[in-house]
């Protein structure tokens, strides 16, 4: 199977719809059992896509071994106008399940890096925003507005795209920034208290490989674990 290599025509399509700002989403760790749900964002803006380029190694963060996606997180970091990571704690998730804590992760990311971008700073200027995001729910303008939601300067326009981590640089990069900003996270947890050692997050991340479903067998759950879930 020939490998797919993400392009910007469809972030070249939402600019020739006249919006300003294009923003990728991509999430990770819907499926794991401890820890946060994440959703990255990288923010690139519509004036600049005649000069700019696909970063050079991107790809659908699921794709890439963690050494690969380590080594090129700086650069997709700078490629960015903007780039931000939101969460959802395991408690949210448990409180609110899975649909809404992402979108409100979603939307934490964007009112970030918007912020960042000064969108937030008021102007004469309206300020359109357009987004992609990976899959075929869109979660983000189910959250907008709702009593957890943050105050986002300028509420995006949604895209849904199957595989956009695939096809599209902006998911790609934002799912390449979650992904290793997720996974440092669990490994600093994993290093940081003893509590969390038996559970060997520095190598599942949070999921359920077999060694941390069995450690939740024998020593129970830990206050990162979301104990709404199936956990063994």
């Amino acid at each position: 199977m020939p490998k797919i290599t993400p392009t910007l025509d469809l972030e070249r399509n939402l600019a020739a719809q006249g919006f300003d700002l294009i923003v990728g989403f991509d999430e990770v760790g819907r499926g794991a059992l401890a820890g946060p749900v994440m959703v990255g964002c990288a923010a690139i803006w519509a004036r600049d896509l005649n000069t700019l380029d696909v970063p050079a190694g991107v790809a659908d963060s699921k794709m890439l071994t963690e050494h690969r996606r380590e080594a090129i997180y700086d650069e997709l970091c700078d490629w960015c106008a903007a780039w931000a990571v939101g969460q959802a704690s395991n408690a949210e998730i448990d409180d609110w399940g899975i649909s809404y804590a992402l979108g409100i992760a979603a939307l934490r990311a964007l009112e970030q890096a918007e912020r960042r971008l000064g969108l937030g700073n008021g102007g004469a200027r309206p300020w359109r925003v357009g987004a992609i995001l990976d899959g075929p729910n869109d979660y983000i303008t189910k959250a907008l507005g709702t009593f957890d939601a943050p105050d986002v300067p300028v509420p995006a326009a949604v895209t849904t795209k199957v595989k956009g981590d695939q096809h599209c640089a902006t998911v790609a990069t934002a799912a390449v920034i979650a992904k290793v900003t997720r996974d440092r996270l669990m490994v600093d947890l994993a290093h940081g208290n003893p509590q969390y050692a038996p559970y060997e997050w520095e190598h599942n991340k949070g999921y359920g490989s077999a060694a941390h479903r069995a450690a939740i067998a024998e020593h129970g759950p830990s206050p990162l674990h979301r104990i709404s879930w199936h956990l063994t």
